[in-house]
């Protein structure tokens, strides 16, 4: 995940007062993908997944994950 602003190769959805941008092709090859913020633990970070998981190995976005 990254801040970006919006090109034509993106889908842009408007979910709950934020803006989220996914790449046409991305989306093609992943379909539905989900965000949640989740604590764990000592930590905390945002997840993603997506209705088929494409590479990476999992993880979310807190601490030690590379989105």
């Amino acid at each position: 995940m990254v801040l970006d602003e919006p090109k034509v190769s993106d889908d842009v959805y408007k979910i709950n007062g934020f803006t989220m941008l996914v790449d046409k092709d991305l989306h093609e090859k992943t379909k539905d993908i989900t965000v949640d913020y989740v604590s764990y633990g000592m930590g905390s970070g945002f997840r993603v997944a997506s209705e088929i998981p494409v590479g990476g190995g999992g993880g979310g976005c807190g601490s030690s994950c590379s989105c």
